[in-house]
């Protein structure tokens, strides 16, 4: 670390000139989505940004991101239960105040980029001093950081982590990360189908079936604004029935995502009879496909199988453009794994500021988390 320097920024007009080519690795970490987490970020989210400098030269950048969970409407409406009160409870109470390292809005290793190889004993000291540092500044505002989470990490970086400053840091595993590593050998739609076993045949062929009448459209940024108050609906809807949340995001995000990033940024309206009735979005991210957030009517869903489609043309772009993988993300695991997505595990870092609570993170944290029963399907031939 002796050469090895950080520098905390709190906005994307300040940050170095060679950001984006430091971080042309990841969009998630270049200025143009920076800037849409800034113009319209959730309305409980602030946003921190860190140079890494080897001397005086930029060799990496970080995100960091702080909540506020007492501006939440909510934590999340479906599930309804005496233990689920006490989470929410608990939060409220003992965790509304959250550092995260790395970016709560999506699912994968998207916390920091380097241009050269960097150790990770010097990237476990960035990590924890970049997070005292921006605690120390919510201290110093009246704000007692309660947790800090150091967000997604593959199994081989969590490893090495460990080694290091992360060693008496609490590490946990929630739900794995749905990713679909698309087979090089597929030109087309029509590959995909053949390589299915008859059974998931038979389910893409009913799926479409009850697709029949609506419409997908790839919208332009005009559009997206046209739609806007539909979409945020749409969203709204799925987020809030989601089984936890801990932000809702700004209602002119995706027209900031749009305009800000272009055709890198894809947004697909799903009509039927003209009304928008769904939509979801991609985000094309060098050889990676990530999905973004969607929102769908809850009975077109249920009647068209909306969602599985969805799924069907998110896997269809990857194909017909080129990619390696879709990151479909942590929810609804098992209808991800019957279109062909696979569970991989990502572990994530936790540490409470008040050292007694901390004493027994492991054991709240494990009460906290919802039980997982889901069956992995396996859909090729």
């Amino acid at each position: 670390m002796d050469r090895i320097s950080f520098k905390i920024y709190n906005s994307v007009k300040e940050l170095p000139v060679l950001w984006d080519i430091v971080a042309q690795s990841n969009v998630f970490l270049q200025t143009p989505y920076l800037s849409v987490l800034e113009r319209s970020a959730p309305v409980n989210m602030e946003c921190f940004y860190i140079g890494i400098f080897e001397k005086s030269e930029l060799i990496g950048v970080s995100l960091a991101q702080y909540l506020d969970l007492n501006k939440l409407e909510s934590f999340g409406e479906r599930d309804k239960s005496f233990k689920i009160a006490i989470r929410n409870f608990i939060f409220k109470n003992f965790a509304s105040h959250t550092l995260f390292l790395g970016n709560n809005m999506i699912t994968g290793q998207n916390g920091y980029a380097f241009t050269k190889e960097i150790d990770f004993e010097c990237i476990s000291d960035i990590l924890i001093q970049s997070a005292e540092e921006i605690t120390l500044y919510f201290k110093k505002k009246g704000i007692n950081i309660h947790l800090v989470s150091f967000k997604d990490f593959y199994e081989h970086c969590s490893v090495e982590l460990k080694k290091f400053r992360f060693s008496n840091v609490y590490e946990f595993n929630t739900q794995p990360n749905m990713i679909f590593y698309l087979d090089e050998k597929w030109k087309s739609e029509d590959d995909y189908i053949a390589a299915l076993s008859k059974k998931y045949r038979d389910q893409f062929k009913r799926a479409r079936k009850k697709n029949d009448g609506i419409i997908v459209k790839n919208l332009s940024f005009e559009e997206v604004v046209q739609h806007e108050d539909t979409i945020y609906d749409l969203y709204h809807y799925v987020a809030k029935n989601a089984p936890f949340n801990t932000f809702f995001l700004a209602k002119n995000h995706f027209s900031t995502l749009k305009g800000q990033c272009g055709n890198r940024f894809q947004i697909f309206g799903y009509f039927l009879n003209d009304k928008l009735v769904g939509f979801h979005t991609l985000l094309l991210n060098e050889f990676t496909l990530e999905t973004y957030f969607l929102g769908y009517d809850e009975t077109i869903q249920k009647e068209n199988m909306l969602y599985l489609n969805m799924l069907y043309n998110m896997t269809k772009y990857g194909i017909e453009n080129g990619f390696k993988k879709i990151i479909f993300g942590r929810t609804a695991l098992e209808i991800k794994s019957s279109v062909g997505a696979s569970p991989v595990q990502m572990s994530g870092f936790i540490y409470h500021n008040n050292k007694l609570v901390n004493k027994f993170i492991g054991k709240i944290f494990k009460q906290l988390e919802p039980e997982l029963h889901w069956q992995q399907r396996h859909p090729f031939k």
